[in-house]
Formats: C-alpha cells, structure tokens, sequence
C-alpha cells in the first residue's frame, strides 16, 4: 500500500498492510534537527519569519523529505501567508486577531476584536483566501497520490475565544449566549466556505483542531459543550464526509467526559490521546476502538525530549501492542513535533514504527 491508501484504511477502522505513521504538527526546530541527519545545507534553528527565502525553500524541502525518507504516510498542511506584521513581536490574522510571536512554539492570541455585541458593526468577516492554501498546493505536487493530505482547519470553540477572548467566551457563555452563537455561526460559515475549496484542492482528510479540555476535565461544561461546540463542528463533519474526506478530531487533554458525543457525531479518528490527561491507549481501544481510529499517544511531553531511543521503541511497540489489532490505529505523537523534542528520539519512533508495525 501507499501511504495515502493506508491511513484512509485505518480512518475506515480497517487494517492496512501496516500501522501508518503520522506527523501531527512539526515545528522549525525539530525539522532542522532530524533533517541534519539526511541532507546538507540546512539553516540554524530559528523561526520561519526571521529566515531568508532561501532558508525558508530550505526548510519546506527538508520536510517534505523527512516524510520520504522515513515512510511517513500523511502530511499535514495549514493557512501560511494569511498574518501581516505589526512589529518584529506580533502579527495579525485575516479576522483582526493579533498574535505574540513566541519563541517555544505557536505565536499566543493577545489582542481580540470581537468582546461585545457592539463590535460587530464594524467587523467584516473574512473570505477564505485560496492563496493561503500553498503549503498544500505544494504538498499536492511534491507528493502526488502518495501520501494522504490533511489539513487542520481550527474548531468553533477555539476560533471563537481568540476572537473575543478566553475569559470573555466564559463569562458570555453565561450573561449573552446569543453573542457566543453569533460568533460561532460566524466561523462556522467561514469554514464550510473554506472546506469547499480544500476539498477541490486535494485533501483526504479534514482536521478539526478545537482543544477544548485541560489535564483533568473539560475547558467547559458538557452541557456547554453540547450547546455551543459540538453543533457547529458537526456540521463540517457532515459537509467533509459529503465531500468524500475522513475527519479527524483533535483536542488534547481529558475528553473522557464527551467522548460518547464525538463517536456519535461521525468522526472517522481520534487525536491526539495524551497519556498525561488519562487518554490510556487500551483503555480507548477497548471502549472505543471498532468505533474510530485512534491517532497518537507516543508521549512529546517527557519521552520525546527526555527519554532514550530505547524507550521510544518500548513506547511505540507497546501502542502497536495494545491499539494496532484489527487496524484503526495511526502512529504519532500526543500533540506535535516541537521544539523541546530530541530529533534522534523522534527518528526512533519513526524506525520503531516500520519494525513493529508489520500487520501479519
């Protein structure tokens, strides 16, 4: 099988000829890293908006090989070009939302448009631009049918605290539900706008990445949840299914508590099972596992930076151990590839995943 045909497998909670290997989210530094050990000319590790363009080739280049070199079976694209700089700190997005650069990972939401129903006079709701969709247009071309297309397209619940803020979102989600609605309709339009256009532009598979729980429980309430998140992400799964694309739901932390609600709302897989928050990999495989295909788990908070190649390989056959029978299991990571990771550990995840993930 090609890597496309077997993680489509796996989403169908079938069994491919193999585990598929999956890279979630990758940051500049690890790509660097592990690139190190494949090609040459590689730029130090900085951020993408401080290298040249060149550097910036470089670096795209460099991980569209690692997932040549080492057999990994989905690429996962997302908007680029859609942020305009304010100062070297900060940037803003398409919807007026404005980010601090970070140096560790993702740039943090600071500054948010929409804090009462007063602001929406006078705030246009972006169209959803087809020239942000580069990194796939690339990943199309460099990959062919090969390697399956994901893209992470944030979620209502996520999207919609950015745009009025965290604490905001709470408190409103109280003292105005109907402006926590309007936005999230709001959104949802966006969305369904955009994945029309992805589903022309080649993907398989559709992320919805909306991070809604903490270690122990939920972010909100299940009652919330079921109100104000779970109707309006439905509909993109509906809409991709449609279309002809698996979906994948990704939200870190303990989802125990909703984990009924999403398998009855049709997602085809499940990311990324932080062990952490009490995501046990047997423990989902035996209550859910010939429901939905379970995506993650190898543990890129501690074992990734801190552990040996040794117990990479451990940690990765002992998920293939306990998740791989019958298929419906995606070898990756609990959340990303970033910058604290040690790229020899991930190589041994990689490598460990071919020599255990051999279906009989």
């Amino acid at each position: 099988m090609k890597g496309k045909e077997r993680i489509i497998t796996a989403l169908s909670v079938q069994q491919p000829d193999r585990v598929p290997l999956y890279i979630h989210g990758i940051n500049e530094a690890p790509i660097i890293g592990i690139g190190k050990h494949i090609t040459d000319g590689l730029p130090e590790s900085k951020q993408f908006h401080e290298m040249n363009d060149s550097e910036k080739m470089k670096l795209l280049d460099t991980l569209f090989l690692i997932h040549e070199v080492f057999g990994v079976d989905g690429f996962t694209s997302f908007e680029i070009g859609h942020e305009t700089e304010i100062n070297k700190q900060d940037v803003k997005d398409d919807w007026n939302v404005i980010y601090r650069r970070n140096p560790h990972g993702l740039p943090v939401p600071i500054g948010h448009p929409l804090k009462d129903p007063n602001d929406f006079n006078n705030f246009h709701i972006p169209e959803p631009k087809r020239a942000h969709l580069l990194l796939l247009d690339l990943a199309r071309n460099r990959f062919k049918e090969d390697v399956a297309l994901f893209w992470l397209m944030r979620g209502v619940f996520v999207h919609s605290w950015r745009l009025t803020g965290m604490e905001n979102y709470m408190l409103k989600l109280y003292q105005n539900p109907g402006f926590i609605h309007h936005i999230s309709a709001m959104v949802t339009e966006y969305n369904l706008k955009q994945l029309d256009m992805l589903a022309s532009a080649g993907i398989d598979v559709l992320v919805v990445e909306d991070d809604i729980a903490a270690t122990n429980n939920l972010l909100i309430s299940p009652k919330h949840f079921i109100e104000f998140v779970n109707p309006y992400n439905r509909k993109l799964v509906d809409r991709a299914h449609e279309l002809g694309l698996k979906v994948v739901r990704h939200s870190d932390g303990n989802i125990w508590s909703i984990m009924n609600i999403l398998i009855d709302s049709g997602y085809d897989g499940l990311n990324p099972l932080e062990p952490q928050a009490g995501m046990d990999l047997k423990k989902v495989k035996d209550a859910y596992g010939d429901k939905i295909c379970l995506l993650g788990n190898i543990d890129c908070k501690e074992l990734l930076p801190s552990g040996t190649p040794d117990q990479v390989e451990a940690a990765v056959k002992h998920a293939i151990d306990v998740a791989a029978t019958g298929g419906g299991y995606i070898l990756c990571d609990s959340n990303s590839l970033h910058p604290g990771v040690n790229p020899e550990n991930c190589i041994a995840m990689f490598e460990a995943t071919k020599k255990y993930g051999l279906y009989g």
